[in-house]
């Protein structure tokens, strides 16, 4: 059974990003506003394409990381 958290400081690490509350703070207003409405998050242009990959993937098979996805999703949208 897995019980690893899954929240955004996780997510960061997992995309191999800095995952600090400021550091996340900083990715979500530099690219807040460049998804469209049609764009799912993994077709963000500033995603590695191994990031990408996790993100597709996490969200077709509605994996653990899926809600977490979808929150990052809501948060660049915004």
């Amino acid at each position: 059974m897995d019980t690893a958290t899954h929240d955004l400081q996780t997510l960061f690490a997992q995309l191999g990003l800095d995952n600090s509350d400021a550091d996340i703070e900083e990715f979500i207003h530099q690219h807040a506003g460049t998804l469209s409405d049609s764009m799912h998050l993994h077709q963000a242009p500033f995603w590695s394409e191994s990031q990408a990959k996790f993100l597709a993937e996490s969200v077709r098979e509605d994996a653990d990381w899926a809600e977490v996805v979808d929150s990052l999703s809501a948060l660049l949208r915004h």
